[in-house]
């Protein structure tokens, strides 16, 4: 169980690494090109969501490598979540369906890490 929770908590971690990283670093009008959703939120609100998905795979991964505060890896997990569950709710706005479904399956993965590493931590 714990090397299927690694290979998820990695995927999860570069996935999310990367949609945070681009959102972090290109300007709105890049973004607005490829996710409809951009146009209408404010530049530092695109920001903020990419800081929270870089710190979701911070705490996604640091803890559990690292043994320091290991219950701070499903709580990360859970966030991210939350995440997807904003996500699906936009994309569903702008009637982006393949957005949402990808967005739930990026949830569930982030359940069954949530789940996981809560069992196991107990």
């Amino acid at each position: 169980m714990n090397i299927a929770l690694w290979i998820v908590q990695v995927l999860l971690a570069l996935l999310f690494g990367m949609a945070g990283f681009v959102k972090l670093t290109q300007p709105k009008e890049k973004l607005a090109q490829r996710m409809k959703w951009v146009k209408e939120f404010e530049p530092n609100t695109v920001k903020a969501i990419g800081a929270v998905e870089i710190l979701g795979v911070l705490g996604l991964i640091l803890p559990m490598l690292t043994g320091i505060l290991p219950f701070l890896a499903p709580l990360a997990a859970v966030g991210l979540i939350l995440t997807m569950i904003g996500a699906a709710l936009t994309n569903l706005r702008f009637k982006e369906y393949p957005h949402v479904a990808a967005n739930v399956v990026l949830a569930a993965l982030a359940a069954f890490v949530a789940y996981g590493r809560w069992e196991l931590f107990l």
